[in-house]
């Protein structure tokens, strides 16, 4: 390996002692952390030496949970801990879930792991007033089948409409509807920037495209073609990215190695991203 600026001494499990991980050279910190995810892959969960390799990751890549931290500045230095907080939980993940057979590197893989537990963290925790988690997931759904509906229908879909495409009780479907006028409770004369002509409001707004609009068309493209793959497929896209399990708990599960997993995954994934490419 190429000799490293960061302190170190004797190895511990095969790997160098980091005196203080938190201020390795990037440089040397991208070597290392590719030494000890290659090192932690092999070691036996809760020893030491696991423990001392994943506890060193984490330090040495806190510099990640930073710089995506960053973006959110704006919410104020008193939001800015908790979000930092909320990014660590993120990098752990990322660190727990790489695998070795991946050709990107650990930190193309890490920031959507961060970035997504704080987005996640957001929409946990920027509700107006008190929602249960059922109704906020709800809300999201609903949105969805909203849209689906109206598009379709040419008009605003019914509750009993709603019901049947959610599989939801339509009691439930209002609540879901209650539910989304908790969600934000600026005033509809809140004034959202100033310039020379005066104040722009919030309702002058209204009625603009959205464009989380696409991301929602995107998510019904995809539905039609995950329900074409067969069976197989379809259990291994959920125990990937529904359940989150690595490729060799995966493989466990179905009694295959985990590069017979990566393989259909590869296809799989090819597959709906060329239909995608196609739909658009």
């Amino acid at each position: 390996m190429t000799t490293l600026t960061a302190a170190t001494t004797e190895t511990v499990a095969g790997l160098p002692e980091v005196a203080e991980p938190s201020r390795v050279d990037p440089k040397d910190a991208r070597q290392l952390t590719r030494l000890f995810l290659d090192r932690l892959a092999v070691l036996e969960e809760g020893t030491a030496d696991y423990q001392y390799a994943r506890n060193t990751l984490i330090e040495m890549n806190a510099s990640l949970v930073r710089f995506a931290a960053g973006r959110f500045r704006s919410r104020g230095p008193e939001e800015m801990e908790d979000i930092v907080q909320v990014g660590m939980i993120g990098l752990i993940k990322a660190i727990d879930r790489f695998e070795i057979s991946r050709e990107v590197e650990f930190t193309s893989f890490a920031i959507p792991y961060i970035v997504g537990e704080i987005k996640r963290f957001f929409r946990d925790t920027t509700w107006a007033v008190h929602v249960p988690r059922r109704l906020q997931e709800a809300r999201v759904q609903l949105a969805k089948a909203t849209e689906e509906l109206s598009s379709r229908l040419g008009r605003t879909p019914t509750v009993k409409e709603l019901s049947e495409l959610m599989s939801l009780p339509e009691d439930e479907v209002r609540e879901a509807r209650l539910a989304s006028n908790g969600y934000n409770s600026s005033s509809l004369d809140a004034a959202i920037s100033t310039s020379a002509d005066g104040e722009t409001v919030l309702q002058d707004f209204i009625g603009v495209d959205d464009p989380a609009l696409e991301l929602v068309e995107d998510f019904h493209a995809l539905a039609p073609m995950i329900a074409a793959l067969d069976e197989r497929d379809r259990q291994l896209i959920h125990m990937r990215f529904v359940e989150e399990l690595t490729q060799g708990q995966i493989g466990e599960r179905l009694g295959v190695s985990q590069m017979h997993v990566s393989r259909l995954l590869s296809r799989c994934l090819a597959r709906l991203r060329d239909g995608m490419l196609t739909t658009h």
